[in-house]
């Protein structure tokens, strides 16, 4: 598994956790048996809460809860990601003004 990929999956359990698997897999453009495997890690990991509805008749859908240590982590790997933005950033914007300066002495 790769990180961007979990905290996609985070984010999106975060923002909507009545979504269904299928529903969570598609949007995140990932084929429905990894969503389940990453589903079941972080669940394992104890960074999500899986439940399901006592009261639906279908017993199918769950709602996808992240608990306090699935928050703590969402929140790392975002600022790692932002970390790594930042720099890639900044390599371009050198890149940028070099190209730039090599054109202009032209």
């Amino acid at each position: 598994m790769k990180n961007p990929e979990i905290l996609n999956v985070l984010r999106k359990i975060f923002r909507e956790p009545n979504s269904s698997q299928r529903k969570l897999a598609s949007d995140l453009n990932l084929s429905l048996g990894k969503l389940n495997y990453i589903l079941s890690s972080l669940r394992n990991k104890g960074l999500v809460k899986i439940k399901n509805f006592k009261n639906n008749k279908r017993k199918i859908n769950y709602i996808y809860l992240l608990t306090p240590s699935g928050i703590a982590y969402k929140t790392k790997l975002t600022v790692n990601y932002m970390k790594k933005l930042s720099k890639e950033y900044e390599v371009l914007k050198k890149d940028l003004n070099n190209n730039q300066n090599e054109k202009n002495s032209l």
